[in-house]
Order: structure tokens, then C-alpha cells, then sequence
């Protein structure tokens, strides 16, 4: 039997390529000759790179980029087995990880790091971009991204603004007719799984700006600058960025790939599953066995879990998860072809016993899933 197995990472524990590995060779001590496709997926955001470098065979490169207070961090992004499609994570270069809590300020860090990365992409003569919006540590509206790609953000005295959300105070004109001449034959799919608008109550300060480190008042002057901020984009692109579902997704880097280059903003797992060729994997598939960490409330929002049932589901391919911990309602991944879900937890243990044990534990599990497999097909 063709076997896919895509899980996502057991976050903490373990990556998304060990997960795989560790159910292959569960699955493999019971039907040593089934044909078993690895494939480990991501959701877009952390570990989008590595497994979707390792799903297409491509390659991993770092690079020396600006960091979320300027100061340079070594960035990993991948190209991807076809050679023309680059993978980057925002949070990379700019996220909320490469901070301390007391480092963490929105009316400094910026986005330029990431924008370094693309331009880093463009070099290798990248020209299809994937984006992963998540984790991000900026709030300033992808100006920083803008200004490292050749755009001009500037002040009433045509100087360049200072970097971060607070720089967005002075801004007064965009010019996009510097930016790099080869973003104009680049295709960027970002892969955001929040529909926030850029300003309001719903908008990216108020909703994300106090993870971030802004206070009550920060928050009410972030959301100020990037109203005069989107404005100003709006204007410049002839693109509506205020209002846009996902215009506030990572410091509202959403508008501004949306905006000043036209990007596709999807659900991340779905740019994911495209990229890898998961429906062309499904054809003649009789099971696919992923999992994650956690399933609850938020898989069914557009998580890996939920994203491979449904593709699975169009094809009839029953679809078997083996997760970390179980929480809420499970009915609603059953109607989207689901059909089993098994806690890799061998019982009450402490977290860190079960973070460490994760990789015995799930090969040990996907060897008793084979086993019942086996079971029932005996019984016809």
C-alpha cells in the first residue's frame, strides 16, 4: 500500500522531518514493503522552510541580515527542488523569538531584514516567492521591507524616515519608482492565516502590538501612524491596504505584499500543500498519517490537520493523526475526512518527560496504529 505521511512539527520536541521519519519507521516494522512517502509540511509559519526545502529537495542558505532592532542576525531561508522558488519566514529576520521580553518595542524594530532576504533571493535568481507571515516582532506596516527592497519612505525635508512604527510619525511621501526593477517579474504567495485589517480595533497594533511590547498607549499611536501610513500606501499603489482581510497580518507586512506587490495572501497551509504536490502525492494513496503537537479549537481554523483532510478527503484517502495533546471538538475534522486521532502521550507525565520522550513515543504509536490497520484488514 502507498502510505503518505505529513505531519507538521511537534513544536519544542521535535521537526517535522524527525516527526516523519520517527511514524515511517513505526509504520514500516509492520508492512515493511509498503511504498511510504515522507512529506512533512508546515502550516507557514515556524518550519515552513525546512520542510519545504526537504519535501522538494532544494537547499538551505543563511545570510547576514538586519535584525528586528538593526542590529545583524544570520537568517535561513531555502530554495525550493525546482530552483526558482524561494521560502522565506518574516520571523527569520524579524521576529518576536530574536528579542528578549525586555528587548521587545514596536516603535523600533523593523521589517528590513526580511526585505534583505528577498533581495538576497533575487541574487540566486529567485522569481516565485512563498512568505511565511507569523512571529514577527514589528508593527511597522513592511516599511522597513519597502526601504531595503529600493522604496523611498520619507520626511517633510525628503530624508528617509527612522525605522520602525515610530518612524512613520515623519512620513510624509512614498516613492515605489525606486524600487529594485526585478521585484516586477517576481510572484510572491504569503501565506497569512489571520484576517485582521490593518488599523482599528481589530488592526494590527491593537490585536498584536501588546505581544510585542507596546502599552495602551503605544498601541493607540501605532494604529495612528499606520492609518497615516496606509494612506499614504493606498495612495501610492491605487490599492485599498486599510481594509484588506490579512492587511494586518505580521506588523502589517500584509499590506504592504499586498499593496506595493500584488501578493496572494492564502492560508498558509495551503500554499504549503501546493508546494509540495500533496494532491499529486494522494493519487492511488490507500492512508495518510500526519500530526502535530496540539489539535483543538484553532486546527480547525486552517491548521495542518485540517488542511490535509481536506485534500485527502477529494480523493477519498482516509486520513489518521497522531498528536501530542487532545482538546476540544474533534466532529468538525471528522466531517472534513478525519478519521482517527491518537494521543502519542503514554499517560499523566510531566510536559518536559513528554517533550523529550516525543520521538519515541510517536514511532511507538504509529507502530500500534499499523497494528490495528493490520487487524482490520484481516477481518475484511
Amino acid at each position: 500500500m502507498k502510505v503518505v505521511i505529513a505531519p507538521d512539527s511537534f513544536k519544542e520536541s521535535l521537526s517535522a522531518e524527525a516527526a516523519a521519519g520517527a511514524i515511517a519507521a513505526g509504520w514500516l516494522n509492520v508492512f515493511p514493503e509498503d511504498n511510504v512517502v515522507l512529506l512533512p509540511v508546515a502550516d507557514g509559519g515556524e518550519g515552513t522552510t525546512r520542510a519545504l526545502v526537504h519535501a522538494t529537495g532544494g537547499s538551505l542558505h543563511t545570510e547576514r541580515v538586519s535584525g528586528p532592532l538593526g542590529t545583524t542576525v544570520e537568517a535561513t531561508w531555502g530554495v525550493l527542488g525546482d530552483g526558482r522558488t524561494g521560502v522565506i519566514e518574516t520571523a527569520a529576520a524579524a521576529g518576536l523569538d530574536l528579542l528578549t521580553p525586555a528587548q521587545r518595542n514596536p516603535w523600533r524594530t523593523t521589517s528590513r531584514g526580511t526585505g534583505e532576504l528577498i533581495l538576497a533571493a533575487l541574487d540566486r535568481g529567485i522569481t516565485h516567492f512563498i512568505i511565511g507571515l507569523g512571529g514577527s516582532a514589528t508593527n511597522d506596516g513592511g516599511a522597513g521591507l519597502i526601504q531595503a527592497l529600493g522604496g523611498q519612505l520619507l520626511d517633510a525635508a525628503g530624508q528617509a524616515i527612522e525605522p520602525g512604527g515610530g518612524g512613520l510619525t515623519h512620513l510624509a511621501r512614498i516613492d515605489l519608482s525606486t524600487l529594485d526593477p526585478r521585484l516586477g517579474y517576481a510572484r510572491f504567495d504569503i501565506a497569512c492565516d489571520v484576517d485582521n485589517p490593518l488599523v482599528g480595533d481589530q488592526g494590527s497594533s491593537a490585536i498584536f502590538g501588546p505581544q510585542k511590547g507596546a502599552d495602551p498607549d503605544m498601541v493607540v499611536r501605532l494604529d495612528a501612524n499606520l492609518l497615516h501610513y496606509g494612506q499614504l500606501l493606498s495612495e501610492a499603489t491605487g490599492v485599498d491596504v486599510l481594509t484588506f482581510p490579512g492587511s494586518g497580518a505580521a506588523g502589517g507586512l500584509g499590506a504592504a505584499f499586498r499593496g506595493v506587490f500584488g501578493a496572494n495572501l492564502r492560508r498558509g497551509i495551503d500554499i504549503v500543500l501546493d508546494a509540495v504536490g500533496m494532491d499529486r502525492h494522494l493519487h492511488g494513496a490507500g492512508l495518510v498519517l500526519t500530526g502535530e503537537g496540539r489539535i483543538d479549537d484553532q486546527t480547525v481554523r486552517g491548521k495542518t490537520l485540517m488542511g490535509i483532510s481536506q485534500r485527502a478527503q477529494r480523493q477519498h484517502v482516509p486520513v489518521v493523526a497522531l498528536v501530542g495533546a487532545i482538546e476540544g471538538d474533534l466532529e468538525p475534522l471528522r466531517e472534513q475526512g478525519l478519521k482517527a486521532v491518537f494521543s502519542i502521550v503514554p499517560g499523566a507525565v510531566p510536559l518536559d518527560d513528554a517533550l523529550e520522550s516525543a520521538l519515541v513515543n510517536l514511532n511507538r504509536t504509529a507502530q500500534q496504529v499499523a497494528e490495528v490497520w493490520r487487524l482490520a484488514a484481516r477481518s475484511g
